[in-house]
């Protein structure tokens, strides 16, 4: 996209047309200039590009009604780094060569109406950051590797028929569903974790049963202690027995007025 003074660093490009077009009458070739500059959605946000424009190694085919499947021509793109195909109404299954694109850092395909599983050799695609399929038609597991239960689950919504991490769907033939560590924790943070609270109920345990039985011992061998104890359960249970009665006899007389 050519425009003219769009940001404070632009790419500028200087030119000259042919001598028959541009000469002037005072016999000077016009010189003229262009600024490249372009505005793409970049890993989910919309970001402007001029200075850098020329290294950007970017597709964005997005909104545009495409119909039929992914060409597997595409693939051949190894040095391509974004792309993002969502929004169309591209159908048939995700390429399997699609993991030859080694250098691929965002790839978008959502709301498409891709059908199929997703490539096992996806989980080697190790460089990419930014992953969305959601609202498609995809099946079957997602290839487990570290890189695809990285992404959040919403990346893969709108595809009843998925399975596995990081989505909580289990797949057929599994027993319980393994989520994986949160970054920074490990086995033997959850070890530790476990011991304290199983000695935080032995603790607590062990506290009441001491506490219970000073208290009935002290009540057995103290004669005074145990009477004047008695004696206050006594005179609780007849105060109780007044305010509730005192409360009913309020509520019938305001029923019967």
């Amino acid at each position: 996209m050519a425009q003219d003074g769009f940001s404070l660093y632009q790419n500028v490009h200087f030119y000259s047309c042919p001598a028959q077009i541009c000469i002037k009458k005072g016999g000077t070739i016009h010189l003229g200039q262009f600024v490249d500059h372009t505005i793409i959605k970049w890993q989910g946000s919309v970001r402007e590009f001029s200075l850098n424009l020329g290294l950007l190694k970017s597709i964005d085919l997005s909104s545009n009604n495409l119909t039929g499947g992914i060409p597997h021509e595409l693939t051949s793109l190894h040095g391509l780094i974004a792309l993002n195909l969502s929004n169309n109404v591209i159908l048939g299954e995700i390429p399997h060569s699609i993991s030859e694109m080694k250098k691929l850092l965002t790839l978008d395909l959502s709301r498409n109406n891709l059908s199929g599983g997703l490539p096992s050799s996806m989980s080697q695609m190790n460089l990419l950051n930014y992953l969305d399929l959601s609202y498609n038609k995809l099946s079957g597991r997602i290839p487990s590797g570290t890189q695809l239960q990285s992404f959040q689950p919403s990346r893969y919504s709108g595809n009843a028929e998925l399975c596995g991490p990081p989505v909580s769907k289990y797949c057929p033939g599994d027993k319980n569903l393994e989520i994986p560590p949160l970054i920074g924790e490990s086995e033997d943070d959850k070890e530790v974790i476990d011991d304290v609270e199983r000695w935080f109920y032995i603790g607590g345990a062990t506290g009441f049963a001491t506490g219970f039985w000073i208290a009935c011992g002290a009540l057995l061998v103290n004669r005074r202690g145990r009477n004047a104890f008695f004696h206050f359960l006594d005179s609780l249970k007849d105060w109780i027995y007044v305010k509730v009665m005192v409360f009913i006899a309020k509520l019938q007389r305001v029923a019967h007025s």
